[in-house]
């Protein structure tokens, strides 16, 4: 089979193009290495910002690559928003895709206007990164992206527009699918993200007493991810236990680098707001890491998950974050090395690219 996977979240499409590429088929991943992080990517397709005419000189590229980007079998979209374009100009080449390809897949993997709806609506999700219970979350970023995702903007008809025509429609987290299953459910899926669990090496820590925490922050994203709330709650451990733990705070570092600085720790704080992992959660599990995050019974349910469970779910409050981690530290180090071995379990049992891959070429043959 031949793939054109476009657009980049979190090294999802460049972990699912491994995956694929081991099962025989030829896969072209097209993306802009998900902007500063710098994933990798088979053709590049980065706008510059900042240099003269930074948008004319991305329109040329994205032209001069089009004959690239047609005669594929599957084409799959990371987001309605998967090029650097305003949404009203990003149509006319998903319809190029559409007219070019066999079938085509949107990915519910991220920020998209389904997801806003399904977080403002106070009913579906308990808490999400935009309520908790019936009361909206204001800060700068809720606000900003809800009036980019809804009320009859752009962004929001690109949206439904990809997903009515659309072949199939692909969820990599709990959260995605139940924002998409209402409407979409005759043509939705969840698929387990995928993650390279050959390549990744589990570190050996040298022996340390303190127990080592890692917060990683997009300081763009810190309110919407609830990181400034689970930044506060570390701060205050790192106050009360001196002696027995330590913090490494990073911000918007690119990927590689990312991922060393990950290898010394033994706990990473991520997603306050998530009811399942996301992609830095899993890499994070998949180095034998203990993930502060979200974590709710609903993840594991979806994926039929009687037993695993490897993540410590904290509630969207700093009270509750605290407590957690005040857990870990006072932890016994056996314990701690019980949850590590968990974890690896984990990723290899439901996120290993080979059978994510599987999933995936499953669904495409079944639909179109």
């Amino acid at each position: 089979m031949k793939i054109l996977l476009i657009g980049e979240y979190s090294n999802l499409h460049w972990g699912l193009s491994e995956g694929l590429r081991e099962a025989g088929h030829e896969v072209c991943v097209l993306s802009n290495g998900d902007f500063w992080k710098g994933y990798k990517s088979d053709i590049s397709l980065v706008r510059h910002e900042g240099k003269p005419l930074a948008g004319i000189r991305y329109l040329v590229k994205l032209i001069s690559l089009l004959p690239k980007m047609r005669g594929y079998d599957v084409v799959q979209i990371i987001n309605p928003m998967f090029l650097e374009l305003k949404a009203e100009r990003i149509l006319p080449f998903y319809k190029y895709l559409r007219r070019h390809n066999k079938k085509l897949f949107l990915g519910a993997f991220g920020m998209d206007a389904l997801w806003v709806k399904a977080g403002t609506d106070r009913k579906t999700f308990r808490y999400s990164d935009f309520n908790i219970g019936d009361k909206l979350i204001e800060n700068n970023s809720t606000r900003e992206l809800i009036a980019d995702w809804s009320g009859g903007t752009a962004k929001e008809q690109l949206n439904y527009t990809i997903a009515d025509d659309c072949d199939g429609i692909v969820a990599g987290m709990y959260e995605y699918h139940t924002a998409y299953k209402e409407r979409y459910g005759n043509k939705l899926t969840y698929i387990p993200m995928p993650i390279n669990t050959d390549n990744i090496a589990v570190p050996q820590n040298e022996s340390h007493d303190k127990i080592r925490f890692f917060i990683g922050i997009q300081k763009s994203r810190s309110e919407y991810k609830g990181t400034d709330i689970m930044l506060r709650a570390l701060t205050r451990i790192k106050e009360q236990y001196p002696e027995k733990c330590e913090m490494l705070r990073v911000e918007n570092v690119p990927f590689e680098e990312y991922s060393r600085l990950i290898d010394s720790s033994d706990v990473l704080l991520d997603q306050l707001y998530g009811y399942s992992p996301g992609m830095n959660a899993l890499l994070a599990l998949a180095k034998g890491k203990i993930v502060v995050g979200g974590a709710e019974e609903e993840c594991y349910e979806l994926l039929n998950e009687k037993e695993l469970r490897p993540m410590v779910n904290v509630l969207p409050n700093e009270e509750d974050v605290y407590k957690k981690l005040e857990q870990l530290v006072l932890m016994s180090r056996a314990e701690l090395e019980r949850m590590k071995e968990e974890s690896l379990l984990f990723v290899k049992k439901h996120h290993n690219q080979r059978a994510v891959a599987e999933q995936y070429i499953k669904f495409w043959n079944s639909k179109g």
